[in-house]
């Protein structure tokens, strides 16, 4: 959703003008089917503007609600998905489980597989999609439907026909809803400027007619009257089809440093330190929590509802960064959507707010980098095992809705009373959906922690599910050993080279305890490669608490790498034995006779006293 305007309106909004049109043509009934969704408020914002077009094959009966189905299946459950999501998760999800319930139904009573006389007969139908997001256009095709794109002068095809030509003027369909268990998508992401115009036809149109037809119809203002233009050109043209026509022209767009995430909230000042007792937007401040150099964290508690919660205020050197800003409010829009028992919660949203902050769960324990200091004795496999996969449940949690945590570390989980932990600090998060609306130079180098940063980071590369599963790894490791498994030298290595001379440090080195089978499972996680990680954070955590006899225990270090003191205490030892033998030689070559005293004595000159 865009930012305020002084006024209270809103700027800078994503604006589209549509118009839609469709007839039978020649034909006794329509089986093209056809719809558009312009979303209010935050879901413009977060999901942006869908068109959906489909045509249901002519030979059966059931063509008609086949394309009824695919189009309002997506434009239903596109914006049911996740706005953590981005666009082309959503909708190929969408597409491909429309596609698996159109197979189950032609395959009912039919085995396994469908015959092409079965197909013929079933629910199968053509699908293209246009999605506007922000500044970017998203297409989704299958089938032999067309998307096109008018700039000015200039028309530019978005699809390519999924049909196979035989020659003779016959074809048929080679990719379609319902006719296969999986369904292959094309997809496509163009930028977007004000002006452009978008065209989505079925083939009933565009296979008769010249692309002109498409440059005069963009120039027509009222787009329900360019979109019958279009259908009357092709029937007069000939066309013995279905005509359908949906016409887009993009009239305003969002800025393109859109950085807010909450809307009207962006435009809001940031919020002041708090003190114990003060009354504050519908809370009481009950006592500050933490203070640091980027925020600062109070306990609360919600006057409405009684519950305790955690009230996070920029700091006053970061409340006017904007960067900061955006970090702070991450938090609680993470918070907010991410259910799961071990990923920091958040309450509901208030309906309005004078200040930027961030409202989360309040929650009692330690962090685990405390916890671990806790520890005492001999070491806990079991408790440790406990909250590996707890932490790897909430990190699933957050993959699932395509979101990158970035910042796994000790310090950003909270370990309570009962042994459970919980995933907190989203400020250096990536969401695929948000990205979409405005990729963040920041996010380059992102605001992470060294120690337990996956090594591909520091060469440059993205994180990705594999980063945060080395993170996960590191914080294993750090539980068992209290060090880290490549030392302190990891993050000084920011080339290929250099990574390639560390080793992994078996942790059974550094604790006996730690039996080779869970030191084999913690190699493959901390691997400097993403390539020989795990693909899967459940295998991980599998292998973390059963032996897995596929895995070969890390060998051993050298002697010298395990133990570099003592290199340096032979040298010294050698050091000293040379100078004593050097020492014994000198003694051996004095003159015979001279005695050490006199050898070593040392004369000095008289003084006489001068008489006055």
């Amino acid at each position: 959703m865009p930012a305020a305007g002084e006024d209270g309106s809103l700027r800078n909004q994503l604006a589209v003008t549509i118009g839609q049109y469709s007839t039978a043509g020649t034909k006794e009934a329509n089986q093209d089917f056809h719809g558009a969704l312009v979303p209010d408020g935050e879901e413009l914002w977060t999901k942006g503007v869908a068109l959906a077009l489909a045509d249901g094959i002519s030979t059966s009966a059931l063509g008609a609600a086949a394309a009824e189905t695919a189009v309002k299946s997506f434009l239903t459950d596109y914006f049911a998905t996740s706005e953590a999501w981005s666009v082309q998760t959503s909708a190929a999800r969408v597409i491909s489980a429309t596609n698996s319930w159109m197979y189950a139904q032609n395959l009912k009573g039919r085995g396994t597989n469908l015959s092409d006389e079965e197909r013929e007969r079933g629910m199968v139908c053509t699908l293209s999609a246009l999605v506007l997001k922000s500044r970017s256009a998203y297409v989704f095709h299958v089938g032999d439907a067309r998307v096109v794109r008018v700039a000015g002068s200039v028309i530019e095809p978005l699809t390519e026909p999924h049909r196979v030509y035989l020659g003779g003027g016959e074809s048929y369909l080679a990719r379609a809803l319902g006719i296969d268990r999986r369904v292959e998508i094309d997809r496509r992401k163009v930028p977007v400027a004000r002006g452009d115009i978008f065209i989505l036809t079925s083939d009933g149109v565009h296979d008769v007619l010249p692309d002109t037809a498409f440059l005069e119809a963009a120039r027509g203002e009222d787009l329900d009257a360019a979109a019958r233009f279009l259908a009357d050109a092709a029937l007069a043209a000939g066309s013995e089809d279905n005509l359908t026509v949906q016409i887009l022209r993009v009239e305003d767009l969002p800025q393109s440093d859109l950085d807010d995430l909450a809307g009207e909230e962006a435009a809001l000042p940031p919020a002041p330190h708090l003190i114990a007792g003060q009354d504050f937007e519908g809370f009481t401040v009950l006592r500050e929590l933490h203070a640091g150099h980027r925020s600062h964290v109070y306990l609360a508690r919600d006057d409405e509802t009684g519950q305790r919660v955690a009230i996070k205020v920029p700091s006053t050197e970061n409340g006017a960064d904007p960067a900061e800003l955006r970090r702070l409010m991450l938090e609680e829009w993470i918070a907010r959507r991410v259910r799961n028992t071990h990923v920091l919660g958040a309450p509901a949203a208030r309906a309005s707010r004078r200040h930027a902050y961030a409202v989360t769960e309040f929650l009692e324990g330690a962090t685990l980098e405390d916890w671990v200091g806790f520890q005492s004795g001999t070491t806990d496999l079991v408790a440790i095992r406990s909250i590996v996969k707890q932490v790897a449940s909430g990190l699933q949690a957050l993959h699932r809705l395509e979101i990158l945590h970035r910042d796994l570390r000790p310090a950003n989980v909270i370990v309570d009373s009962e042994g459970t932990a919980r995933i907190i600090d989203f400020g250096s998060a990536l969401v695929a959906g948000l990205d979409e609306l405005a990729p963040r130079a920041e996010d380059a180098m992102f605001a992470g922690t060294m120690q337990f940063t996956a090594p591909e980071i520091w060469l440059g590369a993205g994180a990705s599910r594999k980063s945060d599963l080395w993170s996960l790894g590191a914080i294993a490791y750090f539980m068992l050993t209290r060090s880290l498994p490549y030392g302190v030298r990891l993050s000084a290595a920011r080339t290929r080279a250099a990574q390639r001379k560390l080793a992994y440090i078996p942790a059974s080195e550094i604790n006996t305890e730690v039996p080779d089978w869970m030191d084999a499972a913690l190699a493959r996680a901390l691997a400097l490669d993403p390539a020989d990680r795990y693909e899967e954070l459940s295998e991980f955590t599998y292998d973390f608490a059963h032996p897995n006899t596929a895995l070969a225990a890390p060998p051993p270090r050298p002697w010298l790498a395990r133990r570099p003191e003592r290199l340096w205490q032979a040298i010294s030892a050698a050091l000293a034995l040379a100078l004593a033998l050097s020492i014994a030689t000198r003694g051996n070559e004095r003159e015979p006779g001279a005695s050490h005293g006199s050898a070593n004595r040392v004369s000095t000159p008289r003084t006489e006293e001068i008489p006055e």
